[in-house]
């Protein structure tokens, strides 16, 4: 379910895209982790022409992130593509 497009933006972030179907799951879909305080919205997927939903975020450093997908009704997913799956969190290394 992760595409992702590594892409150095300066010396001190890489950025990633995080993309997924436009209707599975149906609703808005946000991506949360350490990099935005777990908070939703903040990195909401958005309609691509390709008939996908993305957002692109920008990374601080080198190292390991947790995170994961937020869905309508408070339904929290991880991400099977991801570097590691630990317990609850999908971690992304940069």
């Amino acid at each position: 379910m992760l595409e992702r497009k590594r892409r150095k933006s300066g010396k001190d972030h890489t950025e990633i895209t995080f993309v997924l179907p436009s209707d599975s799951p149906p609703g808005p879909v946000s991506v949360v982790g350490d990099f935005n305080d777990w908070q939703p919205g903040v990195h909401e997927l958005r309609p691509r022409k390709d008939g996908m939903r993305a957002v692109t975020v920008a990374l601080p450093g080198e190292g390991t992130h947790a995170f994961r997908y937020l869905a309508e009704g408070g339904h929290w997913f991880n991400d099977e593509g991801a570097d590691v799956l630990d317990g609850c969190n999908s971690l992304l290394r940069t």
